[in-house]
């Protein structure tokens, strides 16, 4: 009887070898595709497979957006990210405190200074602190601020003292003034605050300013509401399109390539999932790059009009985001240098020194006392070493990492400089401001 012979590594043969060999490749290879991060090899890829991130409807905004509608979270192998709108900054805060154990959110598109806020309980429920970390930036430039139709005599611009004079006619006429912003020590409330401020409009005794969520601002402006605004794109273009009001300012126009929003996680969740804090910053970062590329704006802006997403006609974002500025006034600005940046200029990257001025501002205007140790709390708050090892996990090349973390002294339109080794200097140099210093 003849025995059944049994292959042994020595006796394969090279073919069925090479055969063998390929398939393997071929399969390590396509689990690589769809892990890039290598999720494919036991205990590397992410703890979880999705998170619940919040956005407010605003073009800066655009890569979630894009890292949703492109499958590019479900690339780095986070599928079941869900990208949740909130109804405003506010609700943004709230459902940050609750995480999403409590029904709530563990991350969103956010004003930069407010993860400082509620990491230091200055805007939550008996000022208990939520800590947050700040993984990216999400864009350069392009907020605006606004001013009603009934100034379009002035063409108001980055000088004030024509609005400045009307303002006070308006008051002296026993008339309500009012500035309207996002949240109270967010960026737009900054942008605002310095515009007025350098024009010698005191905004806490001269006008009153008030909190507007973006998606209303026009409609409110439509009736009375307010005399300006700062908000980010769409709603400033829609404004001019439905001619309630006129471009004044580009905020690239008083600090040029400035910070604007953030992502930002609770610490807890990052603590808990470093691995999917990652893939998720990869993902955000690739969608950004996708972003600034000029032949995919006409896409970008149908992704941004959804209905899911920023709800609004694409002819109200296309243009600006384009580069085109028309801002009512007769002013058309082409290729303008403050079209907003989601990845070039070292956009995404989170310098702290950015927002050691975000802090410095807020101190100003009293939501942190002076002496604040600001560093310390950016120390803990700013994860640029994330934000890192995302990039170079994504193959970023070393020209696109910057090599330190401050970009180094800034220069505001007014002259006043920025030293971020030097915050105090700055802060006495401001003439209208809430901090004794």
């Amino acid at each position: 009887m003849t025995k059944p012979t049994h292959p042994t590594s020595r006796g394969l043969s090279r073919r069925r070898l090479l055969k063998a060999t390929a398939g393997t490749a071929a399969l390590l290879a396509a689990a690589r595709l769809n892990f890039p991060a290598g999720a494919f090899a036991q205990g590397a890829g992410p703890e979880v497979k999705g998170a619940k991130l919040g956005f407010i409807a605003l073009s800066d905004a655009g890569a979630l957006f894009v890292a949703k509608d492109k499958g590019l979270f479900a690339k780095h192998g986070m599928p079941d990210v869900d990208v949740q709108k909130q109804a405003s900054w506010g609700t943004t805060r709230d459902n940050l405190v609750l995480g999403s154990e409590g029904n709530g959110i563990d991350g969103a598109h956010i004003l930069t200074p407010m993860p400082y806020l509620i990491s230091a309980g200055k805007v939550t429920q008996n000022n208990q602190p939520t800590p947050m970390y700040i993984l990216a930036r999400l864009n350069l430039d392009a907020q605006c601020i606004s001013v009603a139709a009934e100034y379009a005599d002035l063409k108001v611009g980055i000088d004030v003292k024509s609005f400045k004079e009307a303002l006070e006619k308006k008051k002296a006429a026993g008339k309500p003034i009012k500035a309207a912003m996002t949240f109270p020590g967010g960026t737009h409330d900054l942008w605002l605050r310095y515009w007025l401020a350098a024009g010698g409009i005191d905004p806490d005794k001269d006008i009153e300013t008030i909190t507007v969520p973006p998606p209303q601002m026009v409609a409110n402006m439509k009736v009375g509401t307010m005399d300006c605004f700062c908000v980010g794109e769409p709603w400033p273009g829609q404004l001019v399109h439905q001619k309630i009001g006129y471009t004044a300012v580009n905020t690239g126009e008083i600090w040029n390539k400035h910070p604007e929003k953030s992502f930002a996680m609770r610490s807890a969740w990052v603590d808990k999932n470093p691995k999917a804090a990652q893939a998720i910053t990869m993902a955000i970062q690739e969608a950004q790059q996708w972003c600034d590329k000029m032949e995919n704006k006409e896409e970008l802006a149908t992704i941004m009009g959804k209905r899911q997403w920023i709800n609004c006609p694409v002819e109200d974002i296309l243009d600006r985001a384009k580069g085109k500025f028309d801002y009512g006034t007769g002013k058309v600005v082409e290729n303008s240098p403050h079209i907003m940046k989601y990845w070039r200029d070292h956009a995404s990257y989170p310098f702290q020194s950015h927002d050691l001025w975000f802090m410095t501002e807020d101190i100003r205007w009293g939501k942190f006392e002076p002496g604040f140790d600001s560093k310390g709390l950016i120390a803990k708050v700013n994860r640029e070493d994330i934000w890192r090892d995302a990039a170079k996990a994504l193959g970023v090349a070393a020209a696109d990492i910057p090599t330190s973390k401050s970009r180094g002294k800034e220069t505001f339109f007014d002259g006043k400089v920025f030293d971020p080794e030097d915050p105090a200097a700055y802060l006495k140099s401001l003439s209208i401001k809430r901090a004794d210093v």
